[in-house]
């Protein structure tokens, strides 16, 4: 009686290739979304980081007993919060900034002036990138500083 050779327990090259090719398709789908998702990304933490320092004038404001200046350049994208911090957007945001008229200092940049008891002059920030957007509201009452997703112009 003839012995039959035993089989090797494993798997075959076309397995192991069928195998990677599926594990390279499902990495390249997972990174194109993440590319996709980082645009968005940013632009909401750009939203957040101006509503931050809007709401440090704010408190600069209150706890100075003095009156308070925001600033923002619409075409550079540079922003200042009172005499001691200032900043800049990303390039690729688009922004569209509205404040007081009477604050305005030159064409272009929109200003928010924040009173010792908390008031504000008032104003609202535009910011986006391709078909996202967000909103950043100053209460011109209260000087409250919202954030909210909003359409893109």
């Amino acid at each position: 009686m003839a012995r039959q050779p035993r089989r090797q327990a494993g798997f075959t090259l076309v397995e192991l290739v069928v195998v990677l090719v599926l594990v390279a398709a499902v990495v390249a789908i997972g990174a194109s979304a993440m590319g996709r998702q980082l645009p968005g990304q940013r632009l909401r933490e750009s939203a957040r980081e101006l509503a931050a320092q809007l709401r440090y004038t704010r408190a600069q404001a209150i706890a100075s007993g003095e009156s308070q200046l925001f600033t923002l350049d619409a075409r550079t994208r540079e922003w200042r919060a009172g005499a001691e911090r200032e900043g800049r957007l990303g390039r690729d945001i688009s922004v569209v900034a509205t404040g007081a008229r009477n604050e305005q200092q030159r064409e272009g940049v929109a200003a928010v002036r924040f009173f010792p008891e908390g008031a504000a002059t008032g104003g609202r920030f535009l910011l986006s990138h391709g078909d996202a957007a967000w909103q950043v509201d100053v209460e011109w009452l209260t000087g409250e500083v919202r954030v909210a997703r909003a359409r893109a112009r």
